[in-house]
């Protein structure tokens, strides 16, 4: 049975997508022509994850300058403001978890799915203060729960609560970005707080949280990149060398820990213990969407519309290239 309490919660986010489009859209023509006449092909970024190591590295602008096309950079401090640029047409292509964009789907955002990256639900988990009488999942009925709203950790939650028989109306949520959630977590103002690294390492170090479960069993965690649909249509071969340098940035990543812990340390002003055991709990990559990793997007579009968080019910295959 569907809930009624979902619905503000799409609206409001709705209301701020739409409006920073149209802001967006003033301010961009939309158009890949750059002034000297080469193709530009303009990258949104977040300060984590694979696009930042590609960034880091500088591989992607020689291989992209093969072909025609230089790069630009833009930064966003979390998925949803990328795919309101990704919306508007400030930016071509950019990487976010796996439920912004079933959230921009919904609001009819022309977007397109790319690529995925790879699992790494060891690093999103549900962490209480180390001196919690919190134990398991089922201790969680009833408590404040501190999450972003319409993000992988709201749809972690609902499964796990789900998988002890607790529904999302025994709880009550705190719906809190990563940076005001460590400080209500820290002063004790919520019971629990759903996250993802490098917050989660970072409480776990540095505020003696505790992880009652990770995402195994409830959530893959993956990461997707996303283009702009007519940007993909025109301009799929740029799009592809982009992945392909990503997987190789990625592997470079894997290999390369001692590297790549100081340069994320540097970037993201975290302590290197914590990126040190963000980065050793997951594997970067990227995967080609294949019919078993649509089918868990479908499950967390379903998720969410069942629990009204959005209006209507979204396709996830509407959202690919069509060969």
């Amino acid at each position: 049975m569907k809930v009624s309490r979902g619905k503000p919660i799409f609206n409001t986010i709705i209301s701020l997508f739409l409006m920073v489009s149209f802001v967006l859209a003033g301010c961009s023509a939309g158009d890949a022509e750059a002034e000297n006449g080469s193709n530009v092909i303009r990258i949104g970024y977040q300060k984590n994850g694979p696009l930042l190591i590609l960034k880091s590295l500088g591989t992607v602008e020689d291989r992209l300058e093969e072909i025609g096309y230089t790069v630009e950079w833009n930064e966003f401090q979390a998925g949803p403001a990328l795919l309101e640029a990704l919306n508007a047409g400030s930016i071509d292509l950019g990487r976010t978890g796996n439920s912004p964009p079933i959230f921009a789907q919904a609001a009819d955002a022309p977007l397109v799915y790319m690529a995925a990256g790879k699992s790494k639900f060891k690093g999103s988990g549900i962490l209480v203060p180390e001196d919690s009488p919190i134990q398991a999942l089922e201790d969680l009925k009833g408590k404040r729960i501190g999450f972003a709203k319409g993000s992988s950790s709201h749809f972690l939650l609902v499964k796990a609560l789900e998988s002890v028989g607790i529904s999302y109306d025994e709880i009550t949520p705190a719906y809190l970005q990563p940076g005001d959630a460590r400080v209500a977590f820290e002063q004790g103002n919520i019971d629990a707080w759903v996250v993802w690294d490098p917050y989660t390492a970072s409480a776990q170090i540095n505020s003696n949280a505790r992880m009652i479960v990770d995402g195994e069993g409830f959530t893959t965690d993956r990461d997707f990149f996303l283009a702009n649909k007519d940007f993909a249509i025109k301009h799929k071969e740029a799009l592809d060398v982009v992945i392909e340098e990503v997987q190789k940035s990625s592997e470079w990543a894997n290999q390369n820990h001692d590297e790549l812990i100081p340069m994320l340390a540097e970037v993201l002003k975290i302590d290197e213990a914590s990126i040190k055991m963000s980065v050793e709990r997951r594997v970067y990559g990227v995967d080609e969407l294949s019919p078993e990793i649509m089918e868990e997007q479908q499950k967390i579009a379903d998720t969410f519309y069942n629990l009204d968080i959005i209006p209507k019910k979204v396709n996830v295959q509407d959202a690919l290239i069509k060969e």
